[in-house]
Formats: C-alpha cells, structure tokens, sequence
C-alpha cells in the first residue's frame, strides 16, 4: 500500500473515531416467554449506508477484499434496487425491517422523513400497527439487537420497544460500534442483529460521491466488515451465522447528494448473503422468480428485482419463522440462497 493511499485511510478511519458525539446503549431485554421457536442460525444484516456498488468494482480485491469475499463465497447481486418512492436512508431502511413499501397509501410504512424525530413511530406514520422482523423473531422467541451510527434510527427502538431486545446508538462512530457488535456476537445468542454503518453516506455528503475520500471511506468499511467475519469465523458459536448485506442507497458521481430517484448511481444497490448453508452464486441466476432490471429502477408491476426491502423476509426464512405481517416484499419468501 501506497503513502497516498495509507493517507487516505487514515483520513477515513479518523473520521470513524472523531465523528459525532452521540453514543446511546440501551440495556439488554429478556426475549419472549414462549418457549423459542427460531432456527439456530443467526442473522447479521448490515447496511453500509450509502454504498455505491461501483466503488467495489472501482477499488477491486486487492482494497475491498472481504466484499469480494463475500461476493466470491456467496451468493449475491451489485443490481439489486432501493424502494422505489425515495432513495434515502430512513425510509429505505424502514422497509428493510418491515418488508414494506414506503407509500402509506399503499400499504406502506409511511416514514417519509429522513431525519431524527424524537416522539414518532412507524405505527403512526403508517397509520396502524406495523410488523418487522424485530417482532417476528421477538413472537418466535427470539432475541434481537440493532446498532446503529446515526440517532434517527431511534425510530425503531420506540417503534418495537419489546423486540428490540438491545439498542446502541454511536453516532458517526462506525469502528466503535462495530467493535460494540463484535462484543455482542460473542457475548449473546441472537437470532437477529442488524447493523448500520454510516462512513460513506458521511463522507459522500461531505467529498462527494467516488471522491477519493469516499473511496477510501469504503476501503475502511471493507476493513470493519472483515473484523466482523473474522469474529464470526473464529467461535464455534457463530459457526451458523448468515450475513446479509446491503444499502440504502447509492450516490452519482462527484455529486453530494442521493435524492434524484431517476439516477441509477442512487437506485442500484449491492445485496449479498454469505455464511452458514449458502451457495455460491449470482442471486439472479439462483431466483428466476426474479429479474434483473438491467439499468432500469422497476416500479412495482411485473416481475420484481431484488430489493433492499427483501431484507426482513428472508431473516425471517433464514431462521425459519413466518414472513412480517402485511408486508410486500418477499412476502411468499421465496428468494433463495441455495442454488
């Protein structure tokens, strides 16, 4: 590795540790009475916020190597798509933990708002009760945890207040956290952990997009994302673990913002599932059901792409429990990871 490059990530991974100030923990939660009905596998679905699936081609192996160890070990996409209405963080996210739509006029969550709202719910943006995998692994007696780098994502602690068995909010902290997630893996069994991580959406806004600062902030994220296979690969009781991992969003080049749902640097997000049990492969090409968009963002007739929104469903059918109540996408979960 270069000066330059060392430079680079070293800006980057100062930026990790110096970032903002928040750092909210909310203690540990008993699971549910019930007697546990998941699967023994457990599920860690990260976001890397912001990630513009071209910068993994951009950098290659040799800087990103755990994401192509993941794309060369198991099966995943670089086309896959964001929700279709809005191409920013908190919505998408939303409908990765509930399997919905945005728009609650169609049986969406209805979270529209992309910023910090002390107060609100996704039940009352929605306008009724709205299920996510928190809860379904919480009713399939279950624990679950979610770790976070930015406050807003509070919404889903006060959202699911008793399936979200422990929260840890290090706002702009993303080594810190994922040190925080590292812990957890092997100090708790859980059926479902999800993890953001906030470095590149950060540093898209502050450099823009493919800026060199924004690549190096990926080189970075590939580096916390090793740490966190390597924890999983080093105890036997992570040996059952599945991660899967994707965006919320992307980021066209050289601009500092993510919110034209017309451009496909800000549609086209990675999804990729590796671990315990998963074949190697193109998703596409394991799911005929589904179809490769190409270079379109698909709206909602005809057959679907893969999407961010799939996430929910197939934690769900990873640990063998029922797909989110009223939700959409993969409902029938019928994405696969087997070929």
């Amino acid at each position: 590795m270069n000066t330059k490059r060392l430079s680079m990530l070293g800006m980057a991974l100062t930026a990790v540790l110096a970032a903002g100030t928040i750092d909210a923990t909310r203690a540990d939660e008993p699971p549910a009475a019930s007697a546990p009905q998941v699967d023994r596998t457990q599920v860690l679905a990260i976001s890397l916020d912001g990630l513009n699936p071209a910068a993994i081609r951009e950098l290659g192996r040799e800087r990103t190597p755990t994401l192509h160890r993941l794309l060369r070990h198991g099966a995943g996409t670089l086309n896959a798509r964001t929700q279709v209405e809005q191409t920013v963080t908190l919505p998408n996210h939303t409908s990765m933990v509930t399997g919905r739509r945005i728009s609650a006029e169609h049986n969406g969550h209805g979270v529209t708002w992309n910023e910090d709202l002390p107060g609100t719910t996704v039940h009352e943006a929605a306008g009724e009760v709205v299920g996510s995998v928190f809860t379904a692994v919480h009713n399939a007696g279950g624990r679950t945890a979610l770790f976070s780098t930015k406050a807003k994502f509070s919404l889903f602690d006060r959202s699911w207040p008793d399936s979200v068995n422990r929260s840890v909010i290090k706002e702009g902290r993303d080594a810190a956290l994922v040190r925080a997630a590292r812990r957890d893996l092997v100090a708790r069994e859980r059926s479902f952990r999800f993890l953001h991580l906030g470095l590149a959406d950060a540093t898209g806004h502050a450099h823009g997009w493919m800026s060199k600062e924004y690549l190096a902030a990926v080189e970075s994220l590939d580096h916390l994302v090793g740490t966190l296979l390597r924890t999983i690969t080093k105890h036997d009781s992570l040996k059952r673990t599945v991660v899967v991992l994707t965006a919320d969003h992307g980021g066209v080049p050289g601009t500092k913002n993510h919110t034209d749902t017309r451009k496909r640097a800000n549609y086209r997000v990675p999804f990729v599932i590796w671990g315990a049990g998963v074949s190697h492969g193109d998703l596409y090409e394991m799911n005929p059901t589904y179809a490769d968009p190409g270079k379109e963002q698909v709206g909602f007739k005809g057959t679907q792409p893969i999407r961010n929104g799939d996430v929910a469903n197939l934690a769900a059918d990873l640990l063998g429990i029922p797909a989110v109540s009223e939700s959409l996408w993969n409902a029938d979960q019928a994405l696969t990871w087997r070929d």
